[in-house]
């Protein structure tokens, strides 16, 4: 293969990438190549990921624990903040079980591997996340996609359907556009057509909810043909995955994910800085009021700028710039002034909607945001229309 001719048809379509080196740690700013810039495209929307009781929490397990665990989960290593932390996200989410992933990606690819086959059909919402479509190739089972939160069209689809088993696979909060699912019309759906329901709520635990326990605690929904799926590297500031729901099926997925079986497990430091995390989340929610504060201020902005960018009220704020030239463009120009924002183009999202997508975290003062929005409005009337 001629890998130079295919990274200059990359460079010519606007979809070549580099990833930007950050120096030192997350948090209100980062230092990019010598310059000190405010960072609105992280995930650590509550602030977490440098605070300074998760690195104690780190610190304490790596030194009892050591640097790593060794072995498989089901081989030897299985250490006991690993059995701790599934029993603190079990009863964080209200679930009778949990189990780790090393990653949310690898909790996609688990998940749907093990519970879906040859003769089942999986429906899943047409932005979905990436590992959700790759966990449903993996799987063999048939994919149905259906409109964005398009529930009559889902209805459809799973009355057609005349497979062995249902699987409904969603987003809890859409990582690209800050839209919800409707996760109580979802459950309803799969009660009526005895289907199970996924929701991979990456970007809603720690963030949604009155308790920020994620989409389930939103919309009030527990159903035993529920599964939560959810990550420990974005507002909770550490790293890993977790699956949670009814305990044989967890038990289940033990023994039938492969993503889980034949992966070395996470760090103990990792396990003890996510518990931290979870305490942190549940006994303080003024990181998530601040969050919310600041989404409701910049959307509030940028409406008023005339920019009104679609969500629910997430901290998941996109402006659609098109093009993907637009995209990267409007981004280096906000770089210059001082501002870290990414563009996302294609495969991420769909051509002809490439775009800037702002990131909030509670670590932003108002002030931040007021800069942000004044100089991304500028931005976005200098592009070529």
């Amino acid at each position: 293969m001629d890998f130079d001719a295919l990274l200059e048809e990359l460079d010519r379509n606007g979809l070549a990438r580099t990833p930007p080196v950050i120096a030192g740690a997350q948090g209100r700013s980062v230092e990019i190549a010598g310059r000190r810039v405010l960072l609105f495209c992280s995930n650590d929307y509550l602030g977490l990921a440098s605070h300074r009781a998760l690195k104690e929490a780190a610190a304490g397990a790596l030194e009892r624990y050591g640097a790593g665990a060794g072995a498989s989960r089901l081989v030897s290593g299985t250490m006991e903040l690993h059995a701790r932390l599934e029993e603190r996200i079990a009863a964080f989410k209200g679930a009778e079980a949990a189990m780790l992933f090393n990653s949310g990606y690898h909790a996609n690819l688990g998940l749907l591997q093990a519970l879906a086959g040859r003769d089942d059909e999986v429906f899943c919402d047409r932005l979905d996340h990436a590992s959700i479509f790759d966990g449903v190739v993996l799987s063999r089972a048939r994919l149905r996609r259906y409109p964005h939160r398009d529930m009559e069209a889902l209805e459809a689809a799973l009355r057609r359907s005349k497979a062995r088993r249902r699987l409904i696979v969603t987003d809890g909060v859409f990582s690209m556009d800050g839209t919800i699912a409707p996760l109580d019309e979802i459950v309803a759906l799969a009660e009526r057509y005895d289907a199970l329901v996924i929701v991979d709520d990456a970007h809603a635990t720690g963030v949604i909810g009155p308790g920020g326990r994620g989409t389930a605690e939103l919309f009030s929904v527990e159903s035993p043909r529920l599964v939560e799926m959810g990550t420990l590297g974005k507002a909770l500031g550490s790293f890993g995955a977790y699956a949670a729901g009814p305990r044989p099926l967890v038990e289940y997925l033990r023994n039938r994910a492969r993503s889980y079986i034949y992966t070395t497990a996470l760090p103990p430091a990792q396990c003890a800085a996510s518990m931290a995390a979870i305490d942190l989340v549940e006994k303080d929610d003024g990181p998530r009021k601040r969050l919310a504060a600041n989404t409701a201020l910049l959307r509030g902005l940028l409406a008023a700028a005339g920019l009104a960018p679609p969500g629910d009220g997430t901290p998941i704020v996109p402006v659609v710039t098109g093009s993907n030239e637009s995209a990267v463009a409007a981004s280096r120009a906000l770089l210059e002034e001082g501002f870290f924002v990414q563009a996302i183009r294609p495969p991420t999202v769909p051509q002809g909607l490439a775009r800037l997508r702002i990131t909030l975290s509670a670590l932003h003062e108002a002030s931040d945001i007021e800069r942000l929005a004044a100089a991304l409005t500028g931005v976005v009337e200098r592009l070529p229309s």
